[in-house]
Parts: C-alpha cells; structure tokens; sequence
C-alpha cells in the first residue's frame, strides 16, 4: 500500500493570508508514477452551487519509489475560511500521484485572525428595512 504524508513546519494550520505554509511532503509508492502533485486549493461545499479554487501546485517528475521534498507556498488575501448552515469554505494542501488514485489531505485555516470565520443567520435586528418594513418570519 502506497503511503503518501503531508508535515507542516512547527504544525501550524492556522494561518493568515500573505503567510507562507511550509513543510514536507514525502511518499513510499509500491510502484511507479509518472509524478507526485501537491497543490494548494480551497473548495466549498453545502447547499446549492460548489466551487473550487486551484492556487498552486508543485510537481514532482518521474519521483524515486520513497523521497522526501520540501514545499513552501505563499498563501493569497482571500478567501477566507468559513464554515455557516448552508455552505462551509475549506483550505487544504492534497498530495496525490499521477496515475493512480492516491490522496492525502492536509486541511489549514486561512483567515484574518487565523481562525475559521463561523456564519450566523440573521435575526430581525440585524435586518434594518427601510420605511418600518418588517421581515417576514415563520413559514407562509
């Protein structure tokens, strides 16, 4: 069985943007692949429409069947991580070879405070209306 391993420097996930997230990465493969992929993305997921955003990647060509690579990226001003009822945005560095289907995964929090912003709904005094309008509350 193929192991694939992402370290952090110092296991820092908590990160703000313009940081630099460093580490390494390193594999034992039973056979060989065409390349190692570390790449850097955030994706969302919920209800309704998922996005993903792709930041960087660092590939390893025609790697040896165990190494061990530093990594080092610049992370961008935005987005940020937030996590609501109906829809959650996550950092993560995804270590994967090429063929095959191995994946490892290092989840980071990439936010102003360096933790992960939390949505809350909205109440009816958060809601200012114009001309005395009310929010309808309740179901019809």
């Amino acid at each position: 069985m193929d192991t694939l391993t992402i370290q952090l420097e110092q296991n820092k996930t908590a990160l703000r943007p313009g940081d630099v997230v460093a580490g390494t990465v390193s594999w034992k493969l039973e056979e060989q692949v065409r390349q190692v992929e570390l790449r850097l993305l955030w994706y969302t997921q919920g209800k309704g429409d998922e996005d993903a955003g792709l930041v960087e990647t660092m590939t390893f060509a025609q790697p040896s069947l165990s190494d061990q690579r530093s990594f080092r990226f610049t992370l961008p001003n935005g987005p940020y991580s937030f996590s609501g009822s109906l829809i959650s945005l996550t950092w993560t560095l995804e270590l994967s070879t090429r063929p095959g289907d191995n994946c490892e995964r290092k989840e980071i929090t990439v936010s102003p405070t360096g933790r992960e912003i939390l949505l809350q709904g909205l109440t009816d005094e958060d809601v200012k209306l114009p001309f005395g309008l009310k929010v309808p509350t309740g179901s019809p």
